[in-house]
Formats: structure tokens, C-alpha cells, sequence
């Protein structure tokens, strides 16, 4: 359960053992450093957020501004985006908005995934019915995102 308490690191990342942190960081450490796959999903993770933005910028533009939902699919996703940062104490903590509770984070998070995905399922079937989308353009999207994945 997160919470704002301060535990020490006492994981294998030798240069942090000792160090006070919030156990939300802390576990996030364990996760990466300690977990067999646990940085490769953390990466995956933060790889299929890029694309969501990236995707819902894409979507807005290519909408011309003309679809309420898009707009409100990249808000949500800038949402998501600034508390899966603050849910795990990483880049906010020495900011005003670290100051908000943990678990307050992740709540957010939460709501903002639940938001993204109804917002993305209405829209993308209101457009497909309006115009469906050719077999080229389906796999173009699919070659841009296999490409994402393996970019590094």
C-alpha cells in the first residue's frame, strides 16, 4: 500500500543502499534492479506511454481539431503521463507537486488509464463508422508502432 513514509533502500543497487526514500521509490528500484524483467517492462511501460501521446497528438492533428474526445484523449494522456510519475515519488519529489500524496498519484493514474481507454474505444468507433480506415493505413500504424518498440 503507498504511502508518504520514508524507508531505507536496502535493495541491490549498491550506490543507493541505506539512502531514505519513499517506499513507492524503493519499489520501483526493486522492480528494476531486483525483478528478472521487471526494467524491461518498466522500458515497455514507458515506451507504450510515448506512443500514446505521440498517437493521440497524431489523432488531434490529423482530426483538425474537430473531435471534443481527441482533445480530451491528450489531456488525459498528459494526465497519466505527469502521475505514473508521481505514483512512483520519481522526478516530482523535490517540486510543489511532490508534495501531493502518494496515493492520491496513484489514484490518478488509474483514472486517467480508465478515462484514456473509453475515450479511445468511443472515438475510434464513432470514426470508424463515419470512415473506415483502408488495409494500408491499418498496416502503416502497425509498422510505426513496431517501430517504436524496437528504437532504441
Amino acid at each position: 500500500m503507498p504511502d508518504d513514509r520514508m524507508v531505507p533502500y536496502s535493495g541491490s543497487y549498491q550506490p543507493l543502499y541505506g539512502t531514505m526514500m519513499s517506499p513507492a521509490y524503493e519499489s520501483t528500484l526493486r522492480i528494476s534492479m531486483d525483478v528478472r524483467g521487471g526494467l524491461l517492462i518498466r522500458q515497455l511501460h514507458i515506451t507504450s506511454s510515448t506512443l500514446l501521446v505521440l498517437g493521440a497528438v497524431v489523432w488531434v492533428l490529423l482530426g483538425r481539431l474537430r473531435y471534443l474526445p481527441a482533445l480530451l484523449g491528450v489531456g488525459v494522456v498528459l494526465l497519466g503521463v505527469l502521475s505514473g510519475y508521481g505514483s512512483v515519488d520519481d522526478l516530482l519529489s523535490g517540486t510543489v507537486l511532490g508534495r501531493v500524496p502518494i496515493v492520491v498519484w496513484y489514484a490518478l493514474h488509474v483514472l486517467a488509464a480508465l478515462a484514456l481507454a473509453v475515450t479511445l474505444v468511443v472515438s475510434s468507433y464513432r470514426e470508424a463508422v463515419r470512415s473506415p480506415r483502408t488495409p494500408g493505413f491499418v498496416a502503416l500504424g502497425l509498422v510505426l508502432t513496431a517501430l517504436l518498440f524496437l528504437w532504441r
